[in-house]
């Protein structure tokens, strides 16, 4: 009975997470409509791995062909971005990911009220971006940022993973898309007076199923801190203790026992280290 609890328990968390990203559908354009750059209409192309739809509206700013290029180099960059992080995190999406790429304006027309804070992109059965004419290192970022919470969805669909440990590497992964390892100066400094003040999050207070109900200021303070505990335990144990510590917790479900069993310490302990490394 307690088993059958515990399932019904799971069930509800992932629900929560689903209906706090729902989206919306989207349907491909024809080309008349994408030379019009007809309001509500995507142009479709296909790559090994991605499904990607761009909203035609774009075309607008960036030309027919403009546009081409556009899709051309998301398209690059997500293949990319999926051969790295099979590298980085062991995770290799066996079935096509959807990625949706809106005009900035039908984004927040569309999403704004989804979030308490601006957001560039997010996960919810496909990957929506808030989108841009040229392929800027803020996308590449997003796109990077995404695809781990896509990935994550396919490897374990059922699994409600705790937002510290689905942002922060979702964080970490796009600061390796930008080739930054480290937190900057700035940053430590920032989360140091913060630790200082005894202002900090909890672990136990990240780990709901999602950071989307938190104010901008929050916000920030949750992602920030989630990235760098995943970073502090790269510096600490290396890339490729996380690599295998994902693997064993998407296997398992167990995240107390995968910590247990690459980090050789109990969550709290690990989040005692952190607090006194800031």
């Amino acid at each position: 009975m307690e088993e059958g609890r515990a399932m019904t328990s799971r069930r509800r968390l992932r629900a929560i997470a689903v209906l706090t990203s729902a989206v919306l559908l989207v349907a491909s354009g024809t080309a008349a409509a994408r030379d019009r750059g007809a309001d509500g209409e995507f142009s479709k192309r296909t790559s090994s791995h991605f499904v990607l739809f761009q909203d035609v509206d774009i075309d607008r700013t960036s030309g027919f062909r403009g546009s081409r290029r556009f899709e051309s180099g998301v398209i690059e960059v997500l293949e990319s971005a999926y051969d790295r992080i099979d590298e980085l995190l062991g995770l290799r999406p066996d079935r096509p990911i959807t990625v949706s790429i809106y005009d900035p304006a039908d984004f927040d027309a569309r999403f704004a009220g989804r979030f308490r804070f601006p957001a560039a992109g997010f996960f919810g059965d496909s990957i929506h971006i808030r989108g841009d004419t040229v392929v800027s290192d803020r996308l590449v970022a997003v796109l990077h940022h995404e695809l781990v919470h896509a990935a994550f969805d396919q490897a374990a669909p059922s699994l409600v993973i705790p937002a510290w440990l689905n942002e922060g590497i979702a964080e970490w992964f796009e600061a390796r898309s930008l080739g930054k390892r480290r937190l900057s100066a700035g940053e430590r400094a920032w989360l140091g007076a913060r630790a200082e003040s005894e202002a900090l999050y909890s672990l136990s207070e990240l780990s709901t199923p999602s950071l989307g109900h938190l104010p901008p200021e929050a916000a920030r303070a949750a992602y920030l801190q989630s990235y760098a505990f995943v970073e502090f335990l790269v510096r600490r144990h290396g890339e490729r203790r996380l690599r295998d510590f994902v693997n064993s917790y998407l296997r398992s479900r167990e995240l107390n026992r995968s910590v247990k069993r690459n980090y050789r310490a109990d969550l709290p302990k690990l989040e005692e280290s952190f607090r006194k490394d800031l």
